[in-house]
C-alpha cells in the first residue's frame, strides 16, 4: 500500500509541475507592450525650472516636442501612450501621459502640467447617420434606372461623355 501512495504523489507532483509550466508558459504569447509619441523622463523633467529654463534648453533636454501649440509657438505638447495589441487588432491603452510646457513671447518657460487618463474627456459616438440627399434609390429605380437614358436615336453630342472613342 505505501508504494501505491507514494507513486499517486510523485503522479500528483507531475501534474502539478507540468500545470504550473503551461500556466506560466502562457505568458510568452502576451505581446510586450509598445510605447508611442514621446516619453519624457522625471529625472529631465526636474530639471527644468520654470522662470529661468528657455526653449533650447528644453529641446536639448527632452527632444522636440510632439506637437506645438496651433496659434503660436508658446505651448509645447509631449504625448506618450503605451499600449498592448489585443485580439481583433485593436490596442489596450495601458497608459497616457501628455506633458505641457508654456512659455512666454521671449521663450521663457512658464509653466509645465501635466494630463494623465483622469483627465481625458469621453467623446462620445454618435449612432445615426448624416443624411445626404439622392442616393436613397429604391430596388425597382436601381433595377430600371437606365432604362432609356441611351439609345440609338441619340446623337454623339447628346450621348453620355466618358469611355473610349467610337470611331
Amino acid at each position: 500500500m505505501p508504494s501505491s501512495l507514494s507513486r499517486w504523489r510523485a503522479v500528483a507532483r507531475l501534474v502539478l509541475l507540468a500545470a504550473s509550466c503551461a500556466i506560466g508558459g502562457c505568458s510568452l504569447f502576451v505581446p510586450p507592450p509598445e510605447v508611442r509619441g514621446n516619453r519624457v523622463d522625471p529625472d529631465e523633467l526636474s530639471q527644468l525650472v520654470p522662470g529661468t529654463s528657455t526653449q533650447a534648453d528644453v529641446a536639448s533636454l527632452l527632444g522636440s516636442p510632439t506637437a506645438r501649440g496651433t496659434f503660436g509657438d508658446g505651448s509645447w505638447y509631449y504625448i506618450t501612450e503605451t499600449t498592448r495589441p489585443v485580439i481583433g487588432g485593436t490596442q489596450s491603452v495601458l497608459h497616457q501621459q501628455v506633458v505641457v510646457l508654456n512659455f512666454t513671447p521671449q521663450g521663457v518657460l512658464e509653466g509645465i502640467h501635466k494630463i494623465g487618463e483622469k483627465d481625458a474627456l469621453a467623446a462620445p459616438i454618435v449612432s445615426r447617420t448624416t443624411p445626404s440627399p439622392g442616393t436613397s434609390a429604391g430596388f425597382f429605380q436601381q433595377l430600371l434606372g437606365n432604362v432609356g437614358r441611351v439609345g440609338p436615336s441619340m446623337t454623339p453630342s447628346e450621348a453620355p461623355s466618358g469611355g473610349a472613342p467610337t470611331h
